[in-house]
């Protein structure tokens, strides 16, 4: 949009380096280029500014297929103005010389002609084509229609426009078709999907298996253990009964013979006991042998005595005490005639 600054009755314009301005006054060009800035007299001066930037078109336009299927086909489309003067002369870029603004909607009505110059491009290849093809192929074949006609088009040629480029940002059928279409797709992904999960399934029971043999294999390990502890258990218990049973055996043979020995020794002590008891007895018989039986009845007496408690009736008689006390009054004459 050119700049437009007010003076009093004059008017100063100044336009973008992208803007191609173009002054007329009596119905004559007298002056056109891009980017200028002059003085001029709005009540009798005619102004148009043409844009010669790249200008770019968004298209969205449905068309039947071969098989009478609708296909939507959406797009961008840039393009530029090439000889300013020519398209001035077809569509009306006039400004207004007191604010600088379009007096019509050029720019608009020149997108519609590119749009629609596309679009016939498109559906003519649409038409003839199947929605199979057009979906699989059609982005670039659809692509390379619009750009063939549109750069061989007498149409912009004589209008000063040139293509830039076209860009398809897609092609689809309509919501129904998209989903009968997308319908053997799911279920080929579904398929693989529940063959994955089979497959996983598959893999988690074979470990699962694994892990089940594992554990048995560890739980038949630690029986075998188990059972070699318990046997060795066995053997340590009956191998340290023998040895208890051995010194047992060991401590009662010991014991015996210790018996033995001391029995031999109270024998062996007894008999000499006996031998020395037996030996005084034959001494003491010998010594009795020889006295008088009234020395031994004294002496017998005498031992009786010793070994009563007490005595409650003594009886003597003259007969027994007679020979008594003759034969201790021959002792007592027989001693003291020893002793003279």
């Amino acid at each position: 949009m050119a700049h437009i600054q007010r003076f009093f009755f004059l008017r100063h314009l100044r336009a973008e380096p992208t803007s191609h301005v173009l002054r007329f006054r009596r119905g004559r060009l007298i002056r056109s280029g891009r980017g200028l800035a002059f003085w001029f007299r709005p009540l009798a001066a005619a102004i148009a500014e043409v844009p010669v930037d790249d200008r770019e078109q968004a298209f969205l336009f449905t068309g039947r297929s071969q098989d009478y299927e609708e296909v939507a086909v959406q797009g961008t489309i840039t393009y530029r103005v090439k000889d300013p003067e020519i398209l001035a002369s077809r569509i009306d870029f006039g400004i207004d010389p007191a604010k600088g603004f379009h007096n019509r909607q050029p720019l608009e009505q020149l997108a519609g002609l590119v749009t629609q110059l596309a679009q016939q491009y498109a559906l003519d290849y649409v038409l003839h084509t199947p929605l199979r093809t057009v979906l699989q192929d059609g982005i670039a074949q659809i692509r390379a229609r619009i750009i063939q006609g549109m750069e061989a088009s007498d149409e912009l040629t004589h209008m000063g426009i040139e293509l830039v480029a076209v860009r398809l940002a897609g092609v689809a059928p309509s919501s129904e078709v998209e989903k009968a279409l997308q319908t053997p797709t799911r279920e080929a992904i579904q398929q693989q999907a529940d063959q994955a999960t089979f497959a996983r399934r598959a893999l988690a029971v074979e470990k699962e298996r694994a892990i089940a043999e594992n554990e048995m294999q560890n739980r038949i390990e630690l029986a075998r253990r188990e059972q070699a502890l318990i046997e060795q258990e066995g053997m340590n218990e009956r191998r340290r009964a023998s040895e208890h049973a051995e010194a047992q055996r060991l401590e009662a043979e010991a014991e015996a013979e210790r018996t033995r020995l001391s029995s031999s020794a109270e024998a062996d002590t007894i008999r000499l006991v006996e031998a020395a008891r037996n030996q005084a007895e034959r001494e003491k018989m010998e010594v009795y042998r020889n006295l008088p039986s009234g020395v031994l009845l004294g002496l017998a007496a005498q031992t009786l005595a010793g070994k009563l408690q007490s005595i409650e009736h003594l009886n003597l008689s003259p007969d027994s005490l007679a020979p008594l006390l003759t034969s201790l009054l021959s002792a007592g004459t027989r001693r003291l005639e020893e002793g003279s």
